[in-house]
C-alpha cells in the first residue's frame, strides 16, 4: 500500500492498495476514521488511480463532510459521556471529576487526552462489568472474563469458552446503548448465532432491544473520531 493525495482545500490523502484479484478500480470511505481507501489492479498506474479519484472528489468530500474531522481531546474540547456532552477543562487534585456540564482532568495539558481516555476505560470496565454480572444472572449463565479493548469493526464479542470482549467507547454512549451491548454478548452465553432464539435471549434479559440498536447503527461511527 502507498499513501499520495487528492489536490484541493484541503488536500484528501488517498490509500493506494494493489491487488493482484482487482479488475478495476474501487473506491471505498472508512465511516470509522475516514480514510479513503483505493483499490486498484497491479499494473496499473498511480496517475490512474488518481484521476478516478478526482473524477469523485465531490462525492469523497460530500461523504467526508458528512462523517466530520476527527476530535483531539484535550482542554477546551467536548465530547460525550454516557450520552451526554461534556466540555474537558483543567482539574485540581489528583481523580478525573465528572460535573454537571464539565469533566475535570487534573495534569499536564498535554497529557489530559491520554488520562481522561485511560480514566474512561477503567469507568467502561466498571460499568459494563455490573452490567454482564446483572445480564448473566437473568440468563442463568456465567461468564469467564471482560476484556476492553478499542475494536473498529464491532462492540463485543463472547467467545465459546465464556470470554466476554467489549469497546471501551461504549462508555461514551447513552447508557441503554451500552446496557444493550452488555445484553447482547451475555445473550451469546446460550446461543452463540444470531438465531431467534438469541434475539428472544436478548429480548427476554433486557428488553425491546430496536432503539439502543438503531442508535448504534446511526451514530456510533461517531464515537471513533474522538482521539485520546
Amino acid at each position: 500500500m502507498s499513501d499520495i493525495f487528492l489536490p484541493g482545500s484541503p488536500p484528501i490523502g488517498l490509500i493506494l492498495r494493489r491487488s493482484a484479484r482487482a479488475r478495476r478500480i474501487t473506491l471505498r470511505i472508512s465511516q470509522l476514521d475516514g480514510r479513503v481507501t483505493l483499490t486498484i489492479p497491479k499494473r496499473l498506474a498511480a496517475r490512474e488511480a488518481v484521476a478516478f479519484a478526482q473524477s469523485k472528489e465531490g462525492w469523497i468530500r460530500e461523504h467526508l463532510e458528512a462523517r466530520g474531522a476527527d476530535i483531539c481531546v484535550g482542554l477546551g474540547s467536548e465530547l460525550p459521556v454516557g450520552g451526554q456532552m461534556l466540555r474537558v477543562v483543567a482539574g485540581k487534585g489528583r481523580s478525573v471529576q465528572i460535573g454537571a456540564d464539565e469533566i475535570a482532568v487534573p495534569g499536564a495539558a498535554d497529557r489530559v487526552g491520554a488520562r481522561l481516555g485511560a480514566y474512561l476505560k477503567q469507568v467502561a470496565r466498571d460499568r459494563l462489568a455490573g452490567a454482564c454480572d446483572d445480564y448473566a444472572a437473568l440468563l442463568g449463565r456465567s461468564y469467564n472474563r471482560i476484556t476492553m479493548r478499542d475494536t473498529r469493526s464491532r462492540w463485543g464479542s463472547c467467545t465459546s469458552d465464556g470470554g466476554l470482549m467489549f469497546s471501551w467507547r461504549l462508555i461514551m454512549a447513552p447508557p441503554e446503548v451500552l446496557d444493550y451491548v452488555a445484553a447482547h454478548e451475555v445473550a451469546h452465553l446460550a446461543e452463540m448465532n444470531h438465531s431467534p432464539a438469541f434475539w428472544a435471549g436478548v429480548e427476554r434479559i433486557y428488553g425491546p432491544y430496536k432503539v439502543p440498536r438503531g442508535w448504534l447503527r446511526k451514530e456510533g461511527n461517531q464515537l471513533h473520531r474522538y482521539k485520546f
